[in-house]
């Protein structure tokens, strides 16, 4: 039997664990540098941001191409960029609008709108298991449910009939 299968490449062990803990105290010290929402709840911008760093990390400590100080420098400029984009959207309300999706109206004051679950491509089923969710009793009491810019559902309802969303909460979503 052939064990240079298992043996392969632990010439590379002390090269390989150094890049581990390098890497790792890098991504502590970028996600401290530049703030929680490095891994917050995904705009399409953290996903890629995300998937890129991920692949970067196990390239970087799997397959030491590219090398560690290569991929510390490149997981930088990720980190970097990530929060060029952020701060950018943060000071231009046209950027923002131009970069981030909006969030959408799945249903508005008890009524389902089927043209919204369409075009977000939401299922009734997924509707309703995000009502039980929220304890929805009865559709008159939903106020409004939304998908958000991250995919995230949120369901506003009452059991006051008569209350209504104050306009800030509802300012940007899609009708």
């Amino acid at each position: 039997m052939n064990f240079s299968y298992f043996t392969d490449g632990l010439d590379k062990l002390p090269e390989v664990l150094i890049g581990v803990v390098l890497i790792y105290f890098l991504i502590i010290g970028c996600t401290k540098l530049f703030g929680l929402k490095s891994f917050s709840k995904m705009t399409s911008f953290d996903f890629a941001h995300t998937i890129a760093v991920g692949s970067l990390i196990a390239s970087t400590i799997a397959t030491g191409s590219p090398s560690v100080l290569l991929g510390a420098i490149l997981l930088l400029g990720l980190y970097a960029l990530n929060y060029l984009i952020s701060y950018l959207q943060f000071k231009s309300e046209r950027l923002e609008q131009i970069l981030e999706n909006k969030p959408v109206f799945l249903m508005r004051n008890g009524e389902v709108l089927h043209e919204n679950l369409r075009a977000s491509i939401v299922t009734e089923n997924e509707l309703r298991s995000k009502l039980r969710e929220a304890n929805v009793l009865q559709l008159s009491q939903v106020r409004a449910v939304i998908l958000e810019t991250t995919g995230d559902v949120s369901v506003l309802h009452t059991s006051d009939l008569d209350g209504e969303i104050d306009d800030y909460i509802l300012e940007g979503v899609q009708s």
